[in-house]
């Protein structure tokens, strides 16, 4: 661990660092309404209210993370996300940022009509708002000749976390990826350089000194491996398997590359200050199947001997 006076120089330099969003992407959402609610489920079926289904490990919560285990080919559906269950039953599923109190949690087998419904209670959550001062201003209002880079690594972003690995390292569950102080927490809204305002913070982060080593948090696929990327710097993909997508931010050096299977706890990459970032931190942030950014605390939360 680092001593104290380092921690406190870098809490000093980094408390408020900044979420990396990317911009274009941010305009892409704003002008393409959210129509990924899933479809007609056939014929109406009465809906039972009940506790939340011990079929699953985590928690009903704003941000938060599922591993459930059904029937194999099972489809099941909880809000925006809907996914088949795999040959041994499992299916990953979340919740996002914000959401409705309550959800219907949908199970459907081969045949439609041996479906069943719950009612799941979502527990809501309040955000902090943080004023984020000092990040490079080349990465909160670019340069417009930057734009075909910014394009460019934008659509290698989409195809990395458009990946859905057949591997299961999501099994093994999730350890920290680094050591640090943490400076950032997932979902808080975010206000950069006195005025300009951002999209939430997505990850979780840790500040420490450059060099700090990350680690894999749990097995999986690496999709994507770059040194410098235009917002975050080093930048690592790794699919821990159904499209589950961890993606680390602002490192300083990468030791894998696109394609490699890595171990949980595998040297992946070192900590650094690249992109638009205020200090020396990992951003460590997860998103399934490409749809939406979950807490990765909820992954470290995880406890999955139940469903084995």
């Amino acid at each position: 661990m680092i001593s104290l006076a380092v921690a406190l120089a870098l809490q000093s330099t980094t408390a408020m660092i900044d979420d990396a969003a990317d911009p274009i992407a941010d305009l892409i959402a704003q002008a393409s309404p959210d129509a990924r609610e899933p479809g007609g489920r056939g014929e109406a079926r009465a809906i039972v209210r009940t506790e939340p289904s011990l079929r699953c490990a985590g928690e009903w919560r704003e941000g938060s993370f599922q591993v459930c285990r059904f029937a194999p080919s099972d489809r099941v559906t909880l809000g925006e996300v809907s996914a088949v269950a795999d040959e041994n039953g499992y299916v990953l599923l979340a919740i996002p940022r914000q959401a409705p109190g309550e959800l219907v949690l949908s199970v459907n087998g081969g045949d439609s009509s041996a479906g069943r419904d719950e009612m799941i209670a979502i527990t809501q959550r309040e955000y902090n708002l943080q004023h984020v001062d000092g990040v490079p201003q080349a990465t909160v209002t670019p340069d417009p000749s930057t734009l075909p880079r910014r394009q460019r690594e934008y659509a290698q972003k989409q195809a990395a976390f458009n990946s859905v690995w057949d591997g299961q390292g999501f099994l093994d569950g999730f350890i920290h990826p680094a050591e640090g102080i943490t400076t950032g927490v997932y979902g808080s809204a975010r206000v950069y350089n006195n005025g300009h305002e951002g999209s939430p913070h997505w990850g979780l982060d840790w500040a420490n000194v450059v060099g700090t080593p990350i680690y894999a948090p749990a097995g999986g696929l690496v999709t994507l491996a770059e040194p410098d990327m235009y917002y975050e710097g080093g930048l690592i993909f790794i699919d821990h398997g159904h499209g589950l997508v961890s993606a680390f931010l602002h490192l300083s050096g990468v030791e894998v590359s696109e394609g490699d299977i890595v171990e949980q706890g595998q040297l992946i990459g070192a900590m650094g200050a690249g992109g638009r970032a205020t200090g020396s931190h990992l951003d460590w942030r997860v998103k399934l199947r490409n749809q939406f950014y979950v807490d990765p605390q909820s992954l470290l939360d995880l406890d999955l001997s139940e469903l084995r």
